[in-house]
């Protein structure tokens, strides 16, 4: 979707400013966060990408003024009532309905920190031979979807050559939804800093963005 998370290019933001020996977490309440996002995340009823799409869908003017973990907070509360792992009246109230099911199996230390430490794989076999192939010269499509997508706004319609395929992955535009994987080729496309922001880029500079195949077209 289109949204103020898109930021690539776009310009009044302020330059970014890193913090000098930056802790992990910044307050107690943001270690607890991040806790609670690991031992749900156990129960595994979302992915990464419905996750991500989670945030996006945010209200503007809350996706700029919360923090890191405050985004997280928010993620999370909109997937467990999404997936009804909890109710609005219990959110509201902070405390367990009698009639609530509890979630099975438990979360338990093992198997939250297993959920955390294992990675998993998002490459698939898929008998479709890839589109493209390196040295090939492609367009990123000019789409303007209402679901989760990882074509940034600024490399639309801009032109590019393919550098590498990687093989095919799960597609997150799908994922998302959690309806399928719809796994295709995962390709590196190569683009000069001139085709995506103009003459007054460097013109010896280069964006190399990792692109799905149905975000490309032949050029």
């Amino acid at each position: 979707m289109n949204g103020v998370h898109d930021m690539g290019g776009m310009h009044g933001f302020g330059p970014v400013r890193p913090e000098a020996n930056e802790p992990v977490f910044h307050a107690a309440w943001e270690g607890r966060v991040r806790a609670l996002s690991t031992a749900i995340g156990a129960w595994r009823r979302w992915n990464i990408d419905a996750s991500r799409h989670a945030i996006e869908r945010m209200p503007p003017a809350d996706y700029l003024r919360f923090t890191y973990y405050e985004k997280w907070l928010h993620r999370l509360i909109v997937q467990m009532l999404a997936t009804g792992m909890i109710s609005a009246e219990e959110l509201a109230s902070g405390h367990k309905a009698d009639a609530a099911a509890v979630a099975i199996p438990p979360v338990t230390a093992e198997n939250a920190v297993q959920a955390t430490t294992h990675i998993a794989s998002y490459q698939r076999d898929v008998a479709a031979k890839p589109r493209f192939a390196a040295g090939d010269a492609v367009r990123a499509r000019t789409i303007n979807p209402e679901g989760h997508t990882r074509l940034p706004r600024y490399a639309r319609g801009r032109f590019g050559i393919i550098e590498r395929d990687h093989g095919a992955h799960i597609f997150p535009d799908s994922n998302a939804s959690v309806a399928t994987e719809d796994a295709q080729t995962l390709y590196t496309v190569r683009f000069t800093a001139r085709e995506l922001w103009g003459e007054a880029a460097n013109p010896a500079d280069r964006v190399y963005l990792d692109l799905w195949e149905d975000y490309l077209e032949p050029a």
